[in-house]
């Protein structure tokens, strides 16, 4: 078989010859930043709001020392996956169930593991943040009305923080998309391990890398893009007309 001689004569070549190994990495590469991204929302969501929770100064002193206790056990856990890069989240992850526990875990099980921790750490902090913007003024004004603290977290602080949370919620899974390349080091055939494979074959690693590149940068553009629109379309018209029905009451409609 006759090799390239040029540039991009290997570059198409790749293409031609494995775009089966690169399309089934990013089959992988997209499963990954997909579950890792829900999971990470559900785990930040859940970690963020236990952590904006505000003890009642009536409430027992076991009650009040076993919020303390978890918001402490859940701050240590964001802070070390914040504070530590992923790649040895992964391998420490990985290698630790086994030498500790025996469990012989798949790598993309724990590349989903990990991948998922990690984002829920970052997205705990969002949610905080997103729940901490809301006007206190509304906290106010659900117990006024007589709703518990629960209700008022559910009805009215969530949907408004959950909104606000939308483009980071974009922003994570195209970030996600990235990062799962560093799963690579424990074996997770996603698009980076199968260009690396495929590099090491004809030791072209520019143009496999340059490939990938490609690939990465078309699919977050696109997505980026898509989530664009999507944010437009949820904001809806800026511009609003309030008038006053046959009772006198006000009617709020988007011109």
């Amino acid at each position: 078989m006759d090799l390239p001689t040029t540039f991009f004569g290997w570059v198409m070549f790749l293409v031609e010859r494995y775009y089966i190994d690169f399309l089934r990495g990013l089959g992988v590469t997209l499963e990954l930043a997909v579950i890792g991204t829900i999971w990470g929302c559900l785990i930040g969501f859940a970690v963020g709001v236990v952590r904006s929770v505000v003890v009642d100064p009536g409430a027992s002193p076991i009650s009040r020392g076993l919020t303390a206790l978890v918001k402490a056990v859940l701050a240590i856990y964001v802070e070390i996956f914040r504070g530590t890069p992923m790649m040895v989240q992964a391998t420490v992850v990985y290698y630790g169930t086994m030498s500790l526990w025996g469990l012989d875990i798949p790598s993309f099980s724990a590349g989903v593991l990990v991948l998922s921790l990690n984002i829920g750490a970052y997205m705990s902090e969002s949610v905080r943040g997103a729940i901490g913007g809301i006007d206190p003024g509304q906290l106010e004004g659900g117990q006024a009305v007589g709703m518990s603290y629960g209700q008022i977290m559910l009805y009215v602080i969530m949907p408004q923080a959950f909104k606000n949370l939308i483009p980071q919620i974009g922003n994570t899974f195209i970030s996600a998309i990235k990062d799962t390349s560093v799963l690579n080091v424990i074996a997770v055939t996603e698009l980076y391990f199968a260009a690396k494979s495929i590099a090491g074959t004809y030791f072209k690693f520019f143009e496999t890398y340059l490939i990938i590149c490609a690939i990465y940068f078309i699919l977050t553009f696109t997505m980026s893009r898509l989530l664009h629109l999507l944010g437009r379309l949820l904001e809806g018209s800026r511009n609003y007309e309030l008038t006053l029905d046959d009772e006198n009451e006000v009617e709020v409609a988007q011109s």
